[in-house]
């Protein structure tokens, strides 16, 4: 098994080129929705964070896979319906368009929820 790579970047390179630039768009396109959010590799994936785990990507053999969590799954359910989607999990075909517009709603409807959270968790202390 080869160890986990230290960051976005060198997951990415580590994919044919075809693959690096979709990675790219959907990196580019995570950073775009949330600017402030630090990006870092968690669970041996992309991982971008503020106040908590944000959002994760990922490519595998057939598909880009992207985590926003269970409740990013649950908010776009109707939007995510042609795509396979489990508990905090969808899959976007490696043949198919990205949907950078779903993608980017999804990442800004977490942010809100991550900052909703930090606040409410500041106002228990």
């Amino acid at each position: 098994m080869k160890p986990a790579a230290k960051d976005t970047d060198a997951y990415i390179s580590e994919f044919p080129e075809d693959i690096q630039e979709k990675l790219q768009v959907i990196r580019n396109t995570i950073r775009q929705a949330a600017p402030e959010a630090e990006e870092c590799i968690n669970y041996g994936i992309p991982t971008f964070k503020i106040h908590g785990n944000l959002v994760h990507f990922a490519a595998y053999k057939t598909h880009f896979g992207f985590y926003p969590g269970a409740s990013g799954i649950a908010e776009f359910k109707k939007e995510l319906e042609s795509y396979n989607t489990a508990k905090g999990t969808v899959q976007f075909p490696l043949d198919k368009p990205l949907p950078l517009e779903l993608i980017s709603d999804i990442v800004i409807f977490r942010l809100d929820e991550n900052l909703r959270n930090a606040k409410s968790e500041k106002r228990k202390k």
